[in-house]
């Protein structure tokens, strides 16, 4: 590989740890699915299945293992969603169903936090999601579990002090994650180091500073976070 210089030092990667292994996972780009729970499309005034759509968090925006966050700018509506996250270990591009377990590495418990007046704000002028979406600190991830079997069905939970918030199966997600792959990889070439959100069930909500969320999908490690003013 060509020596270059480089006018500031580049940037460590990202990684996320491993449960039984003192190896760390290399994130390479986080994507996030929309509305793959049919109660939590209901819940957002969607009511139709619809394909899979998705949009992107930055790789530092992990908090990898959960612990303090803070409350972000520009929000007075910041809201939770507890989520399974799978991890790939190959990728490629229009990869098969059928193909897709075989570029999984492992999974995660992991949450999407939204500050959702921003989202609702873009929504109804026609503009991307971003502003809503992708900030600091908006993607806690817990540790990897590396897969031994397809992961589609189990429960998830979330509770807020203690309070459950959410409580569903991942078995109702409206498509499940060898599907979101696949689909994922007709709009991108997926790669070693890719994760992806696979959605949400029901009960988002908004968190304010000093509450604790806390998150278990069946078969993972939990995944708690407290939200710092």
């Amino acid at each position: 590989m060509e020596n270059r210089d480089y006018v500031f030092g580049p940037q460590p990667p990202v990684a996320i740890p491993i449960t039984g292994s003192t190896a760390w996972f290399p994130v390479r780009r986080v994507w996030c699915v929309g509305r793959n729970y049919s109660a939590h499309a209901k819940e957002m005034g969607h009511d139709t299945r619809e394909p899979p759509f998705f949009f992107s968090k930055q790789p530092d925006m992990l908090v990898p293992g959960g612990g303090r966050i803070s409350y972000p700018s520009l929000t007075q509506n910041y809201h939770y969603e507890g989520e399974l996250v799978v991890a790939l270990k190959s990728g490629g591009a229009n990869i098969a169903v059928a193909d897709a377990s075989r570029h999984i590495f492992g999974y995660a418990a992991g949450l999407d936090m939204t500050r959702r007046d921003l989202q609702k704000q873009m929504q109804e002028k026609g503009r991307p999601w971003e502003i809503g979406k992708s900030f600091d600190q908006s993607a806690p991830i817990g540790p990897l579990t590396p897969v031994s079997s397809r992961f589609d069905a189990g429960t998830i939970g979330l509770s807020v002090n203690n309070e459950v918030r959410q409580s569903s199966d991942v078995s109702q997600m409206t498509w499940n994650v060898e599907e979101v792959i696949a689909q994922l990889s007709r709009q991108v070439a997926l790669a070693p180091g890719d994760i992806i959100f696979t959605g949400t069930p029901e009960g988002v909500g908004p968190v304010v500073p000093g509450d604790v969320v806390t998150l278990e999908i069946e078969g993972l490690v939990g995944l708690r976070v407290e939200i710092m003013a």
